[in-house]
């Protein structure tokens, strides 16, 4: 691949997730790793690294593009920081548990684990499977458990989390509105520790490319940041035009065959 292909590659990529993200408010991190997994593999990277620099790129963005949807849901009185102060505990604890947890697996079991919780959320998105509220919201060292598991697993797949932590806090009877919005929030959290953690583990590995820190490839970064910002705001002006149960089939089966992907590979 040459460098203005992968620099635009990484530019679309930006766009897509962007566009994703706002349309259907979840992270755009389900679109990002498997992506850039592919495009890693196009440019002849290891396929010992590729995942683990795909989930640490991921993280990295979402520590960019979450400010501004924490500062939204903040204005409209949605984000529960009391709920969220005692998660972010075990989030950060979690988040770097993880970030060790996948260094230690392979990069094609790393893949493996990625492809079948893609294909979860993709199931979950066509059938409209949602947990009912069933309990109330625990007490503090409840709630930082909760974290460290929503952390935890964040930081395996390169996800802000909101496909975890949204489901959690409806299942304890917070409001919908308020379950997003304290998602959004814990999305910071996830993200810096997530990526700090492949930083860490992927430091001075002999196999990583050039302008990489880490697992935490530079470029992409760039260029995905640049893009998925503004895309965001037209996924979810997209989002008050189009029919969302349409777009939410369309894009599940799109996950679908992202980890069906996974794998054939």
């Amino acid at each position: 691949m040459t460098l203005i292909y992968v620099i635009a590659s990484y530019l679309a990529l930006g766009a897509l997730a962007g566009t994703v993200a706002g349309l259907f408010g979840i992270g755009g991190g389900l679109i990002i790793v498997p992506v850039l997994i592919f495009s890693f593999g196009l440019q002849g990277i290891s396929p010992e690294i590729a995942p683990h620099l795909a989930v640490g790129t991921s993280l990295a963005t979402i520590v960019f593009t979450s400010v501004s949807s924490i500062r939204s849901h903040h204005k409209h009185g949605a984000v529960r920081w009391d709920l969220f102060m005692p998660m972010m505990v075990g989030i950060i604890v979690g988040a770097l548990i993880g970030a060790w947890t996948a260094s230690l697996m392979s990069g094609p079991a790393l893949e493996l684990v990625i492809g079948v919780f893609v294909t979860l959320v993709a199931v979950k998105m066509l059938f409209d499977v949602s947990p009912k509220p069933g309990r109330d919201v625990p007490g503090l060292a409840g709630l930082g458990v909760a974290g460290g598991g929503i952390g935890w697993a964040s930081a395996i797949f390169g996800i802000g989390g909101g496909t975890v932590t949204v489901p959690y806090l409806s299942w304890c009877n917070v409001r919908m509105q308020q379950a997003v919005g304290t998602s959004a929030a814990c999305g910071l959290p996830i993200a810096i520790a997530g990526a700090l953690g492949n930083i860490w583990t992927g430091w001075q590995n002999p196999a990583l490319p050039e302008l990489s820190v880490g697992f935490v490839h530079l470029p992409a970064l760039i260029g995905i940041i640049l893009t998925s910002i503004f895309f965001a705001r037209i996924g979810a002006n997209l989002a008050h035009r189009l029919n969302p149960r349409v777009l939410k089939r369309i894009f599940s089966i799109m996950l679908l065959l992202v980890g069906l992907r996974f794998f054939l590979s």
